[in-house]
Order: structure tokens, then sequence, then C-alpha cells
């Protein structure tokens, strides 16, 4: 059975800590994957999900409001089992404003109101998951051998299922990417009730109903989505088990979908075209590639770049609009970055692709992911160089989220739609100036004012970049940074002053300019 917080809580190493869990009963009951410790305030994106993070309290007793509300919030969009938060010390007690936060999001919380080795903590409970997830892993390979040799005596999907159900005693069932069912089965004695429900809506393939969850797998071939597993575990069943061996059938499966059900020559042309893309083939190589896949090669066409909480979900969903739309394009999956290649209209490829642009804004679902469009290309062969502005943009987003101030940090949850022709600058200065000839220039016009907002804690900064971004409007870059007019128009005056004189009208304007979009770049 798999380890939950709940089990963890009550092992001496952490009971010796008087936990108390700040949150509904049922939260100790959810599995627990690994234990980590950080004080870091930004450790989200580096956690994969089911995690206890375990933390001292250090940085959250001297952090703002809404910097803790932001750590809440991130910890909880990546799916961690628990927070576990020293208290005593510096940090008396978790401070109300992070319980409320952890209730709004579904953040189990707990607090430690004795002080434990951490150290000893990880040690102790890594090593009974370790052992748990060794296990799994011995039993997940004794399913997919018994179903590699149903395999090889050319068993239907169905018998082939029938192994893995009986291994992990969930029903299971393998559809299209279309949720056309391809085969299922179910152990002996099932008491489930198949609905005929999927979880293909549930966040990183999961999904849970009353009684029982749902874990979604996809099964990829040949570089091309072909199914997806849907394995339904009942109540009481390990899921930890259920989820790895599905996982470790995704080959298998595969083979069995390749050997029932061959992928289409276009499908494979498309797959082929991307993995040329992504390797940065030569341009007669995607010129030859392109026809196969629905690509004439002078076709205009833009690549993006996405970076999705549940990628194959999002694949599904833009593909279905493109194939909708009648728009070639061609995708593909390259670990966790996926990439699709997009047909523009020759006739006015530019109004195309505002056209697509505003679609994949209005795409449906709640997706959580970032979506860059690269430039243009007159034709397949300036793939690569699309995919790469694309890519850049994407790196361009982090950075200027990272220098933002609290208040314009927007959640890092949810769609958002980068143009990677909006951050052209950054782009040609990463790629086409040295770091040290930036950071010369940025100095000759900028020292004054980096001087004063490093001495002074202002915001000066990033007060010039939105006010040269929005055309010199003052009244909507007041908006934008939440200030009075008058608030506003004194930082532009000190601003003058540091800067030379009022830019409006000058030479001095575009180097300005020039000079704050690069001041953030590494």
């Amino acid at each position: 059975m798999s380890v939950s917080l709940g089990d963890i809580l009550a092992h001496p190493v952490l009971a010796a800590a008087d936990p108390v869990v700040h949150s509904p009963g049922a939260m100790a009951e959810h599995p627990v994957r690994w234990v980590h410790s950080s004080e870091v305030l930004d450790i989200a994106p580096l956690l994969r999900g089911g995690e206890l993070l375990l933390c001292g309290g250090i940085t959250l007793a001297s952090a703002t409001a809404e910097k803790r509300a932001s750590y809440v919030r991130e910890l909880a969009q990546r799916g961690i089992a628990a927070l576990a938060v020293e208290t005593g010390g510096v940090l008396p007690e978790i401070p109300a404003d992070m319980l409320e936060a952890a209730k709004e999001h579904g953040l189990a919380v707990v607090e430690l109101r004795k002080v434990v080795p951490f150290v000893g903590v990880m040690q102790a409970i890594n090593s009974i998951l370790v052992s748990e997830s060794v296990g799994h892993l011995q039993q997940a390979d004794a399913a997919t051998r018994a179903m590699a040799a149903e395999l090889a005596h050319g068993a239907s999907l169905d018998q082939i299922l029938g192994v893995l159900a009986g291994i992990i005693s969930s029903a299971v069932k393998l559809v299209s990417p279309w949720g056309v069912a391809l085969g299922s089965a179910v152990p002996a004695g099932w008491q489930g009730k198949d609905d005929g429900g999927s979880g293909q809506d549930a966040q990183d393939g999961r999904g849970e109903a009353a009684g029982r969850t749902v874990i979604t797998v996809d099964i990829p071939v040949r570089g091309v989505l072909m199914g997806r597993l849907e394995v339904d575990v009942p109540d009481g069943v390990d899921t930890g088990l259920a989820r790895v061996a599905g996982d470790r059938a995704v080959d298998i499966l595969g083979l069995a979908l390749l050997q029932h059900m061959p992928p289409g020559l276009h499908a494979q042309a498309g797959a082929e075209l991307m993995r040329a893309v992504l390797t940065a083939a030569p341009a007669w190589r995607l010129e030859q590639l392109a026809p196969g896949a629905g690509f004439p090669a002078d076709t205009p066409a833009v690549v993006a770049a996405i970076h999705a909480a549940s990628p194959q979900r999002l694949r599904r969903v833009i593909e279905s609009f493109l194939s909708s739309s009648r728009i070639p394009s061609a995708a593909y999956l390259d670990d966790a970055e996926l990439v699709v290649m997009i047909a523009l209209p020759p006739a006015d490829p530019a109004a195309g692709r505002r056209k697509l642009l505003a679609s994949l804004e209005g795409l449906d679902g709640d997706h959580d992911a970032a979506i860059a469009v690269g430039p243009p290309a007159a034709g397949v062969s300036e793939a690569a160089w699309s995919l790469a502005e694309a890519r850049r943009a994407l790196d361009v987003r982090q950075i200027r989220r990272r220098n933002a101030s609290p208040r314009r940090q927007h959640p890092s949850r949810g769609l958002v739609v980068i143009d990677a022709e909006d951050t052209a600058v950054e782009s040609l200065a990463l790629t086409g100036i040295e770091a040290s000839a930036r950071a010369a220039f940025v100095s000759r016009h900028l020292k004054a004012l980096l001087d004063h907002d490093a001495q002074r804690q202002s915001q000066l900064l990033e007060t010039l970049q939105v006010w040269l971004d929005s055309g010199c409007n003052t009244a909507q870059s007041a908006r934008e940074l939440h200030l009075e007019r008058q608030s506003m128009h004194h930082r532009l005056q000190r601003i003058f002053e540091l800067c030379g004189g009022d830019p409006r009208g000058t030479g001095r304007l575009a180097a300005l300019h020039l000079a704050a979009r690069m001041a953030v770049l590494p």
C-alpha cells in the first residue's frame, strides 16, 4: 500500500515534532512520494508533486504576506502532498494569511510544534519510500514480462490488458486519442462500476471520483500519440503500484498498438519532420520530409514551444482545434516540452498568425501552460529558427517574472500565450551582443537609476520599463503598476533627473528603451 501523509506523521521521527494538520481530515490519506527540505520560497518549479516539504520557517518569518500566499499557491499547483512548517523561535506560529491561502488552494499544512532534525526525518521516511518503490518496480516488471509473453503469443489487446488488471487489481481500458475504446479488462471479482468515465480531464493524468482513483497514461508509437491507458483504481487498492505499473507498461502497449493498428504514413511523416526540426536538420532534409506531413516546402509556418503541467492533454486540445479549422500541423512531445509546427495562409501569413495567437488564447479548458509562438518562417527550412525564437521567448518570460515586483507578478497558473515577436529585442541582445557589451551599454545609460534602486530599494527601473513599453503612456503605466497618477508623475520626474532629462522627442529615447530591456538579462 502507498505510504500516506497520516502514516508519515505517525512515524516516531515526525511524531516527536508534535505535528498538527491544518487541513480537512481526508488530506491525511493522500500518498507521499518523497520527503524534501528547503527554505527557498521559489522551490515549486523544482518539485514534481507528491512531496512532503519540510520548512524551518526562517524565510517565511521575514517574507511579505503576498510572498507567503504566492508560495502556498505555487506549492498547491505543483500537487505536493503537504507543507510541514516548524514553529517556535523566529516563527512562533504559522501566519493566519498562510493558512487562509492553504485552505483556498487545498494545500495541507502541518505545524511542527517541536524541533526535529530534518536530515534524520528525510533519511528515515525516504528509506521507507524507496523500499516501497522497489517493491512496486518489481511487481510492475513482473507485469510487463507477463504482458510481453502474451504479446509474443499473439494475444489480443483485451488479453494483454487482462494481465495488467490482474496484477494491480484494477480495471484498465485502452482508448484512442479521441476516446474510442480499443480494449479493456477487469480483475477477477471486480466490484467497480464502469461508467464510461475518463480521467482525461484530470491534471497530470490523474482524476478522482467517489470511491476510486482514475490514472491515465499516454501511449505514443514512434513519436505519434496512438492511445491512452485508463486505470480505474478502487478504494483500498494500492494506487502507487497502479501508477508505476501503468508507466512501465507503456512500451509493451505501444508494441501491441503497433501490431494491431500501426500509425498511418501521414502521422509518421509528421513525427519525423518534427524530430528533424528539433535537431536543426539541414534545410534539404526538412524540405524532403515536409510534403509527406502535409507541408509544401515553401509553406509559411510558425513553431510553438509549449511548457505545460499536462502536455498531452493540451496537445489533444490544440490538435483538435487545428484539425477542425483544417490547418496543417505537426506536433511532437520531447521530454516535458511540446513542440507544434502550424501552417499559415500563404496569401496573408501575418494576419493568419495574429488569428492563431487569438485562437490559442481562447482554447477551451483549464490549462496550466505557457505557449510561445515563434516568428513566421518563410518555409519549413526556417522552422528550427522559429522554434529557437519561441524557446527564447519562454526564457525571457521567466526572467521578467523573476525580476517583477510582487504587484506585477502574475499568477503562474493558467494559460499564457507569448508572442516571440514581443521579445525580439531581448532575443537579439542574447544572441548578438556579448554579456560584457550589454552590461557596459546598460551602465552608460542607467547607472544612476540602478544605483538609486539598489540603495533605496525603489523600483524606478521597472517603472521606466513599463512606461517605455506602453509608448510613454503615463496613465496606462500607472494602471499597470497600480499607482496613483500623481505618484507615477513623481516617479517619472525622478527617473528623468537620474537619466539626463525627459527623453521624449530626443534620440536618447531608443537607447534608453534598449538599455531598460537589456537591464534584466543575465
